[in-house]
């Protein structure tokens, strides 16, 4: 199967704008100082808002949605995964970039913070089909650092926005378009 490139931005500024860097510059510590750059109280964020946003309004700007604006200025940052092609299968090359991903949020400079799992993909297909995708893609990315990683799932919510709000506006079949964010919303409070 071929396998398709899937980036998960992490970077401090405008949301879903890319930060140039390969996936040979991810270390555990860029991204733990990029992910720990929350200078003020993140807004409150209600994930199920941000689905029910993105789920009514498919061809609309993300940051002209009143709940997705709030997410615009939080911490993010970019690293590669790959995904077999139409897959939620995460190829095998990229469990050591998630498991840097994992080891900088149980640093405990990190260990405060709730992060969202945004998924993304390109136009190729169908905006319904992609639009699942990209749901599934963030719920696999999610589960592997929950699972395999041990991240309280509790710290990490998912939700798919398809092709709508491509990084490569120019090709919006780009590889570069089908991506996962993860954007750090502030601190967790467990529920315990």
């Amino acid at each position: 199967m071929v396998a398709r490139r899937l980036r998960i931005v992490l970077s401090a500024g405008i949301l879903l704008l890319p930060i140039c860097a390969s996936a040979q510059e991810v270390t555990q510590q860029r991204i733990t100082n990029m992910l720990g750059q929350a200078t003020k109280a993140a807004p409150v964020i209600d994930v199920e808002l941000l689905r029910q946003e993105a789920l009514a309004n498919p061809t609309q700007n993300l940051k002209s949605l009143p709940n997705w604006s709030k997410v615009t200025n939080l911490p993010q940052m970019v690293v590669e995964l790959n995904f077999v092609n139409n897959s939620v299968a995460i190829e095998p090359q990229s469990y050591r970039t998630i498991g840097l991903l994992a080891d900088a949020l149980h640093h405990p400079n990190l260990l405060k913070y709730k992060f969202l799992v945004v998924g993304h993909t390109s136009s190729t297909g169908d905006p319904k089909h992609n639009l699942q995708l990209s749901q599934d893609r963030a719920n696999a990315i999610k589960e592997a650092l929950s699972t395999t990683f041990a991240i309280d799932p509790n710290r990490l919510y998912a939700v798919g926005v398809g092709q709508e709000y491509p990084i490569d506006g120019v090709d919006p079949t780009a590889a570069d378009n089908r991506r996962v964010q993860l954007i750090n919303l502030g601190v967790f409070t467990s529920k315990k």
